[in-house]
């Protein structure tokens, strides 16, 4: 039997728990043609917004720095956190922060690569597990909390 639909609050405290605990997501993005890239890539949540890096050739960092939207999930299809919002690149990223991203996602940026950090800050994010939660799935709107 599948458990009962969680209320509104229930899903913002296991979203955020999702974002604080969880390592990847998958990543969209779309060139000024609309053609659309998908990678995964690891996160690290600073508490209203995602620090992402990835390398400065590729089309996802293009695309950022090109148009800034970006959707992204995070979790399985049976459970998933899906954001959109805007991202812009982090030119100077403080050690305490770079040390965070590193330990969280096993991967450091700094090390001699050219891998530009993009923090991305949710307009948009929705919650849900199955079709009996699609109903009042939006979790944040415009930038603002519902619950």
């Amino acid at each position: 039997m599948a458990p009962s639909p969680r209320p509104l609050a229930r899903r913002r405290e296991d979203t955020l728990h999702r974002l604080e605990h969880d390592v990847d997501a998958w990543v969209a993005t779309a060139d000024a043609n609309g053609t659309p890239y998908l990678v995964p890539l690891s996160f690290l949540w600073e508490g209203e917004t995602l620090l992402i890096s990835t390398a400065a050739t590729n089309p996802t960092a293009r695309n950022l720095l090109a148009g800034g939207r970006v959707r992204l999930t995070v979790g399985p299809t049976r459970d998933v956190v899906l954001i959109e919002g805007t991202a812009q690149r982090v030119e100077e990223v403080p050690d305490e922060l770079g040390d965070a991203f590193a330990a969280k996602t096993g991967f450091d940026p700094r090390r001699g690569r050219n891998y530009p950090y993009f923090r991305i800050r949710p307009e948009l994010i929705q919650a849900w597990r199955e079709v009996d939660e699609l109903a009042g799935r939006d979790l944040m709107v415009a930038g603002e909390w519902l619950v």
